[in-house]
């Protein structure tokens, strides 16, 4: 080991940058591998907190689906679902679809100007999502907490209260943080819903003539089921009459989520429920976390072609450096063997001096995989905002760490074949005689 370290303190550039090429390569495959260990982490840790076990869609619908077909009969489902599994304690159905949102200042400006001209530049609807639910069929699903206002008025579905569309409209409506930073919307400001976009500012008069006011009841915080930071929550038939879908046999909803009062066998409620309802596809939790999982898998896949090609490019680096040093000190290693070193010993020193410069990189990339890994964390949350607490884009685990060492295990291993080999089999005469 003495003469491996004294090797690489001889030629202290050349060994920096090896060692710093080492790292950067070294570095990305770690940081490539706490990103997709961090998206998993976060997703199966917040959907197990969810207090989701099962999500109902649609038959023949894949998870992976970018839209899902309606379900019908939206608001029979919770009472039909307790009925044909008596282990579900809830089951929400959820209407999610795009509307338009504006507040009255705009709706002030267009009264004030009818053909836009009046209208300040960059004002207008914001688009985002909407979610229609029944609040009192969340029970034991984790919904964004309202943090400013009462909330909905009820926990069933007023306008829906007597089995069809004639009960009366409550137009309340629950904003996230950041739609409601967006419209600039407090607890009882009006703000206006279609799902028709504005085309230009002169057609904003006729726009509000045919959106409908909505009061904001709360503000919540931000809802990692739904990927977006601009949301707002309905009761389901309101959302449904905005969308045009509570006509007869309709009555539709976008998924069930169904909590379940004891979890522990979820494929057994699965498949009770899709017994009673042929006409749903029943995942499980494990259905659902299994397709997060085949999402990282195939961004794992790309990272780690990435990763080989830069493990690849250090490894030939470490080779013709470890080469060239081995050039060098070529007398010396003849005047060892000359004296009684054996190949074996020679060898040995090259693949020391070779796990030396990998272990260096090691620091390196562990230091700098570290704080990229930090700092690309930092730019993805700052890039999306709404996301739940606590959610993190990378996780550098022991796994991670764990995966760094091997690869620079492999890297230096790789590294002093070639060397070692032309080390052991210099010609000791040719090179004792050589000026």
């Amino acid at each position: 080991m003495r003469y491996a370290l004294d090797g690489v303190r001889r030629r202290p550039g050349r060994s920096a940058l090896t060692a710093l090429g080492i790292g950067l390569a070294t570095g990305l495959v770690t940081v490539l591998l706490a990103l997709s260990a961090g998206v998993q982490d976060s997703a199966s840790r917040l959907a197990t907190a969810s207090g989701v076990d099962l999500i109902a869609t649609s038959a023949n619908t894949s998870l992976t689906s970018t839209s899902f077909p309606p379900v019908t009969d939206a608001h029979a489902i919770p009472s039909g679902f307790t009925h044909a599994d008596p282990n579900v304690a809830s089951a929400s159905p959820w209407l999610v679809t795009s509307f338009v949102f504006a507040n009255s200042s705009l709706y002030a400006a267009a009264n004030a100007s009818p053909s836009g001209a009046g209208i300040p530049g960059g004002w207008g609807p914001a688009s985002g999502e909407g979610v229609g639910w029944i609040p009192g069929a969340n029970t034991g699903l984790e919904t964004p907490a309202v943090a400013k206002g009462p909330g909905f008025s009820s926990a069933g579905d007023p306008h829906y209260g007597n089995g069809t569309y004639g009960g009366p409209y409550t137009h309340e409506v629950v904003l996230d943080d950041g739609m409601a930073g967006v419209l600039k919307a407090t607890v009882g400001s009006v703000v206006y819903v279609s799902v028709q976009s504005l085309a230009s500012p002169a057609d904003a008069l006729g726009w509000y003539h045919n959106a409908t006011p909505f009061r904001v009841v709360g503000i919540s915080g931000p809802f990692f089921l739904i990927p977006s930071a601009l949301l707002g929550f309905f009761y389901l038939s309101e959302a449904q009459t905005l969308a045009g879908a509570t006509q007869v046999g309709r009555d539709e909803a976008s998924v069930v989520l169904v909590h379940l009062t004891d979890p522990t066998h979820p494929a057994a409620d699965q498949s009770a429920l899709q017994h009673a309802f042929p006409g749903l596809t029943v995942f499980t939790l494990a259905n659902i976390l299994g397709a997060v999982q085949s999402v990282v898998d195939l961004y794992r896949t790309f990272g780690t072609l990435i990763g080989l090609v830069a493990l690849l490019v250090a490894a030939l680096f470490a080779t013709t450096v470890l080469t060239m040093s081995v050039d060098d000190r070529s007398q010396e290693i003849a005047t060892l063997r000359a004296i009684g070193f054996a190949r074996s010993t020679i060898g040995r020193y090259v693949v020391e001096e070779a796990l030396i410069l990998a272990a260096l990189g090691l620091a390196v990339g562990l230091a700098g995989g570290f704080a990229g890994a930090f700092l690309l964390n930092r730019f993805l949350v700052n890039l999306l905002p709404g996301l739940p607490s606590g959610f993190s884009f990378v996780s550098y685990d022991g796994t991670v760490v764990g995966s760094a060492i091997l690869e620079v295990t492999v890297i230096g291993l790789l590294a002093a074949i070639l060397p070692a080999v032309r080390a052991v089999r210099l010609p000791i005469a040719e090179e004792l005689r050589a000026p």
